[in-house]
């Protein structure tokens, strides 16, 4: 594998696991496997770029899967997708891959932000707290919600990725749960018009309700 070539595979990789939600959980083995191996490809001709990305930083391995580092992973990313040499393998590109980029460049700003505001140690970046969440969550909320007319039904996988890395998912879910029980938001299902798999996994599942798929601010 030349030199280009490798970093091509290895960009390709790191946006597979960015998509898969590597960043805030671990990604299992066998469902990265299945994204990146192509028909001319073994799931050996990866294992030397693996080893480099987690020597490097920007992943981590374990028995099970692999995850992708904050803020180092998504430093290599991007600079692996800004490359001029970046290129996708063959005529035709995977949907995944030409979706995962439409999401990137969405979430661009929130992402980077995020990590430019982590490294400085600047407050801003990670969330910590709920009341710092709630903060976030109804800025969030009321920006898509104009933008994008959604006539206060917001889908909650686009308030999940709009706040991106800063908060992880089981906090995530725990305080818009939360602020739901505190009459704030009232998370609604419903289906979800192309029942994308990954935007229903973006969703929130609540113990008692089931899945839901929508918030609708309350004290609006």
């Amino acid at each position: 594998m030349t030199s280009k070539n490798a970093a091509q595979t290895r960009t390709h990789l790191l946006l597979a696991l960015w998509d898969l939600g590597g960043t805030q959980q671990e990604v299992m083995k066998g469902k990265l496997t299945k994204r990146i191996v192509s028909k001319t490809k073994k799931v050996a001709d990866y294992q030397g770029i693996l080893e480099e990305l987690q020597t490097q930083g920007a992943i981590a391995i374990s028995k099970k899967g692999y995850s992708l580092t904050v803020p180092k992973g998504l430093e290599v990313l991007s600079e692996g997708l800004k490359s001029s040499d970046f290129r996708f393998e063959g005529t035709i590109i995977g949907t995944w891959a030409a979706n995962a980029l439409v999401k990137w460049i969405s979430q661009i700003d929130v992402g980077v932000t995020s990590v430019d505001v982590a490294v400085n140690g600047v407050k801003g970046g990670a969330i910590a707290s709920y009341d710092e969440f709630k903060s976030v969550a109804l800025e969030v909320y009321d920006k898509l919600n104009q933008n994008y007319n959604l006539d206060d039904l917001v889908p909650i996988y686009r308030i999940r990725r709009e706040i991106g890395d800063r908060v992880s998912r089981e906090d995530f879910n725990e305080w818009l749960m939360e602020m739901q029980e505190k009459d704030i938001l009232q998370l609604q299902g419903g289906s979800l018009s192309d029942s994308d798999p990954d935007k229903l996994e973006d969703s929130i599942t609540t113990p008692v309700s089931g899945l839901r798929c929508y918030a609708k601010r309350l004290n609006s």
